[in-house]
């Protein structure tokens, strides 16, 4: 897919996954925030919180554009929203999870949930998202050029 000349993504953000199986990935290895839904909880309020939950911050107010849903590799369906707002990235506070590294050594060792954030241009966030999740990308690019351009933020 081609995309416009200076559009930004914001799906509002991309995040590369943190802990030790990620840590030498560029390419591919960027996801937006997600998780599971908790009992009872809707899509928007899981990506609300997941979103508070893996950055530390409040997911940015503003018209919520459904980017809808996509089916990854692992079998889990991904639900997005794009926001078009401000969202500085030195603000952000990752939270952590815990797992045995090396594995099988006993060792529980804490590890962010991402290590990196960034703003990039759609050809840019494509090559670095996870495949199962460029479809959103690609929506958000349509989305912006049936809305008349681009005006989405530099960062």
């Amino acid at each position: 897919m081609a995309f416009p000349p200076g559009l930004k993504a914001g799906i509002p953000c991309e995040d590369r996954m943190g802990g030790p199986f990620w840590a030498a990935r560029d390419a591919a290895g960027w996801s937006v925030p997600k998780g599971e839904y908790d009992s009872g909880e809707t899509a928007e309020a899981a990506t609300r919180r997941e979103f508070e939950e893996e950055l530390g911050l409040p997911a940015p107010e503003g018209e919520r554009i459904p980017l809808g849903e996509a089916r990854q590799a692992n079998g889990k369906t991904v639900t997005v929203w794009a926001v078009e707002g401000d969202l500085d990235p030195a603000r952000i506070v990752p939270g952590t999870f815990t797992l045995e590294w090396p594995r099988g050594s006993g060792v529980l060792r804490e590890f962010p949930e991402i290590d990196r954030i960034g703003w990039f241009t759609p050809e840019e966030a494509a090559s670095r998202l996870v495949a199962g999740q460029r479809v959103f990308l690609e929506r958000l690019v349509r989305h912006q050029a049936e809305r008349g351009g681009p005006s989405l933020s530099d960062p």
